[in-house]
């Protein structure tokens, strides 16, 4: 299980998962009954934000488990990554709420997460490949 390449993409994601609850992807000025208050935008700023973070995570924590059905495996990392841009996209809407701000550094964490899932996918289709090929030549 730890010897495959794709469960160190999975974890890779998760632990980026996990760091999306501590660091912000958005920081800025927000302006409520003529008050400028400082805030940031992370994964528990919304409550559809953090529902999907928290269901990305499970969902490739169940995947790294899944090694022997290969087939779940991938529709649970298709899944995650679809999940995963949809997570972008409200992150960025939830941006949008603020009157001035920049986009933190550490965005690149919620960035690195549907890439690590891209790899992931790539390297359970490459198994899969692997064990037709081997079934064949029996």
């Amino acid at each position: 299980m730890l010897q495959r390449m794709q469960t160190v993409w999975l974890l890779l994601a998760a632990v980026c998962g996990f760091l999306t609850f501590k660091f912000p992807f958005f920081t800025g000025n927000k302006t409520a009954d003529q008050a400028k208050t400082f805030e940031s935008v992370t994964a528990t700023s919304g409550i559809l934000l953090l529902v999907l973070t928290v269901a990305i995570i499970c969902a490739v924590f169940i995947s790294i488990f899944l090694y022997k059905n290969r087939k779940l495996q991938m529709r649970i990392v298709l899944a995650s990554l679809f999940a995963s841009l949809l997570n972008l996209y409200l992150f960025y809407k939830e941006s949008r709420n603020f009157e001035e701000g920049n986009f933190a550094i550490t965005a690149i964490i919620g960035l690195a997460i549907p890439v690590f899932l891209i790899f992931a996918a790539r390297g359970i289709s490459k198994d899969q490949k692997l064990v037709k090929s081997l079934e064949r030549l029996r």
